[in-house]
């Protein structure tokens, strides 16, 4: 990464300037009051600005980002750094949360420490691929329990209508579902694992339709049963390799990222009916949507790019813009106030993108 030079005290009004402004660009601290550049990142990209994480300088592998609407934080598991970073998006100060495996350097991926968070019941709940555990966080945000899982992990999900934890376990082709303990100090319990064949990739929970919805890794996607977890839907949704997935559940639209650079949209009330689509910057993975807005988010890693997509009264997408991100950049959670933030895996920082696009849906703000 670039580092600014000092240059030697002179008295030198050219050098006394620059020194001053060599000043003005050092690192934020963790209660910084904007997002802005560390002054020792990369450039950051036209039309974002930025948020150093601390400990991550060399490196994230970044995977699913979370907004949790109780603590007004963004949710970003820090991966190898061992930390769970909780981020207020108005303001950028970041608070960091120990108790995960850590590793010193950063080889890319994301295959190191916590990559996925839930917010549920009071509490919050994470996986640690390292160490293949599913974690409890109390109020206080400290590691209360943890219990270990059977598979690698990759998404955990908090269930709300039958208060249950769901781990996506892809090496297994399997999900497993626990049930919390009776507060934080007691580990979950297993309750069961639900067989997935060809997936499970990525987890939305409607509680509306009573569903878990997922895919399989080409080009379709399940509906699973909340309450029997007997699989009661599948259909093909439009993608050569399904990814990502979002899900405005007053409408009851299921959206998808396909990982060879678009998205579609899905009806739900018609058994999956393809809606509309949408080309992108390629490598597309995790997703999200704006519901007030009608607006879905995807990044494209191997592009290096976030495209904006607006979604129609009638479901019909339309491509509102594409801005440059960060090579490998395949995370994104926006707070819902117009702010999307994406994972920067090479420099582990955040990158902030206002969305000041026009809303895509009639009556709405």
């Amino acid at each position: 990464m670039r580092k600014f030079r000092r240059s030697p005290l002179l008295l030198v009004l050219p050098l006394l300037v620059s020194l001053l402004i060599d000043s003005a660009c050092s690192p934020m601290t963790e209660q910084a009051s904007e997002p802005v550049d560390s002054g020792t990142a990369a450039a950051v990209p036209t039309g974002m600005s930025s948020i150093p994480l601390p400990g991550g300088e060399g490196g994230i592998g970044f995977d699913d980002l979370r907004y949790s609407a109780r603590l007004g934080r963004v949710l970003v598991p820090g991966g190898r750094t061992g930390k769970l970073y909780l981020v207020d998006p108005a303001s950028g100060a970041v608070q960091s949360v120990e108790g995960f495996s850590a590793k010193a350097g950063f080889a890319g991926g994301h295959g190191d420490g916590t990559t996925s968070v839930d917010d549920g019941d009071g509490l919050l709940f994470a996986i640690d691929r390292t160490s293949r555990t599913l974690l409890v966080l109390d109020a206080e945000l400290h590691v209360a329990s943890q219990v270990a899982l059977t598979g690698g992990p990759d998404y955990v999900r908090w269930v709300g209508p039958t208060r249950e934890v769901w781990v996506t376990e892809p090496g297994a082709e399997a999900i497993e579902v626990f049930s919390p303990g009776a507060d934080a100090r007691h580990a979950p319990e297993r309750l069961a694992v639900i067989a997935v064949p060809g997936g499970p990739e990525s987890l939305v929970i409607d509680a509306i339709r009573g569903r878990a919805w997922t895919h399989t890794w080409e080009g379709e996607t399940i509906g699973l049963d909340l309450r029997t977890r007997a699989e009661v839907a599948r259909f093909s949704n439009g993608c050569k390799g399904s990814r990502g997935i979002a899900l405005d559940e007053a409408r009851g639209l299921l959206f998808v990222g396909c990982a060879e650079g678009g998205a579609t949209v899905l009806d739900l009330a018609h058994d999956g009916r393809q809606l509309g689509s949408a080309t992108t910057g390629a490598g597309v993975d995790i997703i999200d949507y704006d519901p007030s807005l009608g607006h879905l988010y995807v990044p494209g890693g191997d592009a290096g790019t976030l495209t904006v997509l607006g979604v129609g009264a009638d479901g019909a997408m339309t491509r509102l813009g594409s801005i440059s991100a960060a090579e490998g950049c395949h995370s994104v959670v926006t707070d819902g106030a117009g702010r999307v933030f994406v994972g920067d895996p090479d420099d582990g920082r955040l990158l902030v993108f206002h969305d000041t696009f026009a809303t895509s849906l009639p009556g709405a703000r």
